[in-house]
């Protein structure tokens, strides 16, 4: 099954890709660095997570601190 996680700022723009690939079914650990799709810092704040997989599709809350 594919699964993406992708982080978005405030304003829904796209900040980060961690995961786009097919995945079997169960439990995975993906931590962020805090950077952009470049490699740069993004400041501390509040941002989105989402995931999708197959007809799942999350969308949740996460503050970065830095």
């Amino acid at each position: 099954m594919r699964c993406r996680l992708l982080i978005y700022n405030l304003l829904g723009q796209k900040v980060k890709t961690l995961v786009d690939e097919p995945r079997a079914p169960g439990r995975y650990k993906v931590q962020w660095d805090g950077t952009d799709q470049e490699g740069r810092r993004v400041a501390s704040g509040l941002y989105f997570y989402r995931l999708v997989a197959g007809d799942f599709a999350q969308t949740r809350k996460m503050l970065l601190l830095q």
